[in-house]
């Protein structure tokens, strides 16, 4: 028998519910995202720590967890609230259950909660700290909890996730032809994004993310990626100094938290997202061809587009609140986007931005 869980939102309100997971006590921003599949890529993307992430789908669970798709060598969200978690699962790939996971790497979570209700309250409210817990039934006692936790916005979240020396990735799969070397910067790197840059003939060596810009040029790559991550883009004041030093010197190519950190290194601004966008089915016009893209995006900040310097173009617009996207700069090989082309999980309308990526290199390098 699971032991009951309680979820209490810094607004007041009380969720009851049961042990998802393991049991214990943990805190953190409060948000959800609205894929119907791929929670074990969610689980172990580094762009969530410190949050607690809620499913909107309302079954999670039924193809169980397997050792190939994981973002990260382990579990990155805070803690996992579901309405429903399969106690059964079939996939002939999977070895062993969500619930059995989450227990072996000791992240709370709660099931039996209305779901919908929390993501109404977050998307009318907006973002909001959160507190789950199995061991604390006093209310006093949760919200003295729930005080301590830190707002998302000014922290710094990339120091706990990035590597902390440098590696080189060599997947496990099928050998590919190496043409460009790329410099990641490591804010809390996905791994899918890891095998599509050496998919598109990239040998990428992947360095922490407060490594100077001298020391990143004296590798000599042909391009520099700037990876996603989570926490507030403008409280990693290193990284903006590092991408700085770096701009009109060498390709660079961003992706959501990259995305911000470019914006912010030539001087534009970034703001909180009332409750941000989260799932595998966001729609994002390409401006530069007349399409629509079908997209996988995590984020709780934006760039403020009118904050864009002069030599800089927007090209991606987000249909659903009309937000920046993406853009690119005029001036210097430099461009980036919001969200997640490597989409794992999600539909594989971008991944062309990973070719356009190395076009921007072969041009550097004719110059």
């Amino acid at each position: 028998m699971k032991k009951p869980a309680l979820l209490l939102l810094s607004n007041g309100t009380i969720f009851r519910g049961i042990v998802f997971g393991a049991p214990g006590t943990q805190g953190g921003e409060v948000c959800f995202n609205t894929a119907m599949t791929g929670y074990q890529e969610v689980l172990t993307d580094p762009s969530y720590a410190g949050q607690l992430v809620t499913m909107t789908s309302p079954h999670i669970g039924n193809y169980g967890i397997n050792s190939q798709d994981i973002e990260s060598a382990g579990i990155q969200v805070a803690g996992f609230i579901v309405r429903e978690g399969s106690p059964n699962y079939s996939n002939f790939r999977a070895d062993r259950s969500l619930d059995a996971y989450l227990n072996d790497h000791g992240i709370v979570g709660i099931q039996g909660i209305d779901t919908r209700m929390l993501t109404r309250i977050i998307r009318f409210e907006g973002a909001m700290n959160g507190v789950i817990s199995s061991e604390i039934t006093a209310e006093k006692e949760l919200k003295t909890r729930l005080a301590k936790i830190p707002d998302m916005t000014g922290s710094d979240l990339v120091k706990d996730v990035t590597c902390q020396k440098s590696w080189d990735w060599h997947s496990n799969g099928h050998a590919h032809k190496r043409i460009y070397r790329v410099v990641a910067l490591d804010f809390g790197i996905k791994w899918s994004i890891l095998r599509l840059l050496e998919e598109h003939g990239c040998s990428v060596s992947i360095m922490p993310a407060d490594t100077p810009a001298e020391q990143l040029l004296e590798l000599e790559p042909d391009g520099i990626f700037l990876s996603n991550g989570p926490g507030d883009p403008a409280a990693v004041s290193y990284a903006i100094r590092s991408v700085k030093g770096l701009l009109g010197k060498i390709p660079l190519f961003g992706i959501c938290l990259g995305h911000q950190i470019l914006a912010l290194a030539l001087g534009a601004r970034t703001f909180k997202l009332k409750f941000g966008h989260r799932g595998a089915n966001h729609p994002v016009k390409n401006l530069l061809n007349d399409t629509v893209e079908i997209t996988s995006q995590n984020h709780g900040f934006a760039v403020d587009p009118d904050s864009l310097p002069a030599k800089t173009e927007v090209t991606h617009w987000n249909l659903n609140d009309d937000t920046l996207e993406g853009f690119h700069c005029l001036d210097i090989p430099a461009f980036s986007v919001q969200y997640h082309p490597e989409a794992s999980p999600g539909p594989h309308d971008s991944r062309y931005l990973f070719k356009r990526f190395t076009t921007l290199m072969d041009a550097h390098a004719k110059t």
